[in-house]
């Protein structure tokens, strides 16, 4: 069996290495000088053509990203397209042959909202994730590779109510009394609470890798990862033509930069329901500098599944939506929420793993904020505003939103 490279540089499968998270993730570690080799069969480009909605930034295509990245950078980075949930054998083949001491897998569709489109999409959803994810399992264990499998997971498999404590890191202890009295202490996985058939396929994932870690001990880290705001990092800020996705649409676009993009062009900044949700946030960079970490501090082969909470502080919508408006002049509007979900919630979580590895958190910053705004006015002309309102919904008796410029909660959500 080959064993872990421990050496600083390392050889690196980023599945899932050309989207919103994999394609900054990528330059980050091959920048640090490890050897990066992506596999994507760029469904997520596929899915921009599905919804006309392509990202606000113009993203080149992949050979021409890879192509400036090593002229600028002197690194090469590997690139293999292959659907890793249909194309087992290829995908063994390529581990095999590649020999990774790390595979970092984003390779699963990552929108609820997508998620919850249609039934096509959530079995598609389910089919891609769940089959992406044993896939590569089934491949570390066949390969006979001592790989060291880094997953970018969800906060939302917690679901979003905190029973009064900080959510903590994965599992949570327990205590079980026996049919004689006596009294023994546990840790269980976190119960899982998902809030759409994405998050279903992340609390599944968790299965998985409970299963293969104590049958064949593979070295897995999980993720549990807040919403990602921000656009660039310091590698896809060194070209235009490496310039990283902005999502604004209904269905891939992520709170925050929906609401600075909303700003940026004068659409009113869309709160769903009472906008009393609190969420995890995590800025790109960070997230980045995460799986870093999460790299260097791999499991030993006898530890279980090591879980981070990565995120880096939680806020609630509606303050979010006001902080836009003040920085911005935006006016806010309310609308209905698609989805079936508490109208308010509190959220405590501790992330103390990721501060004990040397993460100092990029935390909410005016200025960070006007960055994300001045890429959204820069490619303003590139929106399409039909595309900007929630449409996908949980249930069939919902409607969606439609946004109407006011800066008062209608009397349906006061």
């Amino acid at each position: 069996m080959s064993i872990l490279n421990t050496e600083k540089n390392k050889k690196i499968i980023v599945l899932g290495g050309d989207g919103f998270c994999g394609w900054p993730t990528s330059l980050h570690l091959s920048n640090l000088g490890h050897e990066v080799v992506i596999i994507d069969n760029l469904s997520r480009r596929n899915i921009d053509n599905e919804l006309e909605a392509e990202s606000l930034t113009p993203i080149k295509p992949i050979g021409t990203r890879l192509q400036v990245w090593e002229e600028i950078s002197g690194k090469k980075i590997g690139f293999h397209n292959i659907n890793i949930a249909n194309d087992y054998e290829e995908l063994l083949q390529i581990i095999t042959s590649e020999q990774p001491d790390v595979i970092v897998h984003f390779a699963e569709q990552r929108s609820a909202p997508y998620s919850m489109k249609s039934p096509k999409h959530k079995r598609y959803t389910v089919n891609n994730n769940l089959n992406a994810t044993h896939n590569v399992l089934c491949a570390i264990v066949e390969s006979g590779l001592d790989s060291h499998l880094v997953h970018l997971g969800t906060m939302g498999v917690y679901g979003y109510g905190t029973a009064g404590m900080k959510i903590p890191e994965g599992y949570l202890d327990v205590e079980v009394k026996t049919e004689t009295g006596e009294r023994i202490q546990q840790q269980i996985l976190y119960p899982t609470n998902p809030g759409s058939v994405y998050h279903m396929t992340k609390t599944q994932d968790q299965l998985f890798f409970h299963y293969y870690n104590k049958n064949d001990s593979i070295r897995i880290t999980d993720l549990h990862q807040g919403i990602v705001w921000g656009t660039n990092t310091k590698e896809t800020n060194m070209d235009e033509r490496l310039i990283n996705r902005f999502d604004y649409d209904g269905d891939y676009g992520t709170v925050l930069n929906r609401f600075l993009m909303q700003a940026a062009v004068g659409y009113p900044i869309t709160v769903h329901g009472t906008g009393g949700q609190t969420r995890a946030f995590i800025h790109i960079q960070d997230t980045v500098r995460c799986i870093q970490l999460a790299i260097e501090n791999p499991p030993a082969r006898e530890e279980r599944v090591m879980i981070f909470n990565q995120m880096t502080e939680t806020h609630r919508v509606n303050d979010l939506a006001k902080l836009v408006s003040e920085l911005t002049g935006g006016e806010i509007a309310y609308v209905s929420n698609p989805r079936k979900e508490a109208a308010e919630n509190e959220l405590h979580v501790k992330n103390d793993l990721f501060l004990s590895k040397g993460l100092h958190p990029i935390t909410l910053d005016k200025g960070l904020l006007q960055e994300v705004t001045e890429v959204a006015k820069k490619y303003a002309h590139r929106a399409d505003y039909a595309k900007i309102p929630a449409t996908s919904t949980w249930t069939n008796e919902q409607k969606p939103g439609i946004p109407t410029k006011q800066t008062e909660k209608p009397d349906l959500v006061k």
